[in-house]
């Protein structure tokens, strides 16, 4: 949410580092006076209000300035514990040692904070924004102890502070920039424009990739397919084949048995034929009778076998 820029920036505890900061840059705005007031105070005129110069009175007029714009600028816990305060000085020097601790506790903060800074590296699961806004927290820290570092050493430490796959980027920019002279959003722009560029060009090798093995996989569909489709047709023809088969040894077995019983019917009746022929009295009729019988029942089978063939087993 944006703030009016008369208003000075709330502090309810957290974050104070931060708050420092822009309440330092908010007294400075307002008038510098007002920051020379409570960095260099406390400003205490001598004698009663009636003995003061007018010098002793604009010092003082700027002393309340000051701790008004402070005292607004708190929450209510902030304020009950800052509001039996008389200066704006006393009222900086509490916050101090009450949020940042004394000064045994502010080295130990800056021991600390230069020891990070010292093994700072981008880690693997970092993109350029995230490495940068870690190394701003910790560069920051510092300033707020009042250990600011050149802008030289900030713009070496992070190109070396970059993985091995950003070898050749760091290269080209220590053979192309003038370090010393290079500004460290100059090279956070750099940074980032190779970082897009990489990025593109990892994108393209995926999708080269996928479309590989789009390609590959619709072949091998098309290759199971046909062998889907000749498997099929291998096991049709087989069927066909086996059909024909058992069909064939349905209609053979069947035309066993049919012959076998017209023989023993022939037989019989040839047989029978035969006596009655010799109990006749008219032996040569009764003998060409016996004959046409016989030849009439072979012509009747040889029929029955061919009606048997043509129209398969009923």
């Amino acid at each position: 949410m944006a703030q009016s820029i008369n208003i000075p920036p709330f502090f309810d505890g957290d974050h104070y580092a931060l708050w420092k900061t822009k309440m330092k840059l908010f007294l400075k705005s307002r008038d510098y006076k007002l920051w020379d007031i409570v960095e260099d105070g406390p400003f205490v005129p001598k004698g009663s209000k009636a003995e003061w110069s007018a010098d002793d009175r604009k010092k003082m007029e700027l002393n309340c300035r000051a701790l008004h714009m402070l005292f607004c600028a708190f929450g209510p816990t902030i304020y009950e514990k800052m509001s039996s305060c008389e200066n704006a000085k006393e009222v900086w020097d509490k916050l101090e040692v009450t949020y940042e601790g004394t000064n045994e506790v502010k080295e130990t903060k800056i021991g600390l904070l230069t020891l990070e800074y010292e093994n700072f590296k981008m880690n693997p699961d970092e993109n350029i924004e995230k490495m940068f806004d870690r190394f701003s927290t910790i560069i920051n820290g510092l300033k707020g102890y009042g250990e600011a570092i050149p802008e030289e050493k900030l713009v070496r430490k992070l190109i070396y502070s970059l993985p091995e796959s950003w070898d050749s980027k760091r290269t080209a920019i220590i053979e192309a920039k003038n370090l010393k002279t290079l500004k460290l959003d100059e090279l956070m722009g750099s940074l980032l424009t190779h970082q897009i560029m990489k990025k593109n060009k990892e994108d393209e090798k995926k999708r080269e990739e996928i479309r590989a093995m789009g390609e590959k996989k619709i072949k091998r569909l098309g290759f199971n397919a046909l062998a889907l489709k000749s498997s099929t047709s291998h096991h049709e023809d087989s069927s066909e084949e086996d059909s024909e088969d058992e069909e064939m040894n349905y209609l053979f077995n069947k035309l066993a048995r049919f012959m076998k019983s017209k023989m023993e019917k022939s037989k019989h009746e040839s047989m029978k034929k035969m006596k009655d022929s010799h109990k006749s009295k008219k032996k040569g009729s009764s003998s060409k009778q016996a004959y046409v019988a016989t030849w009439s029942d072979e012509d009747s089978t040889e029929n029955e076998v061919a009606h048997l063939c043509m129209n398969g087993p009923q």
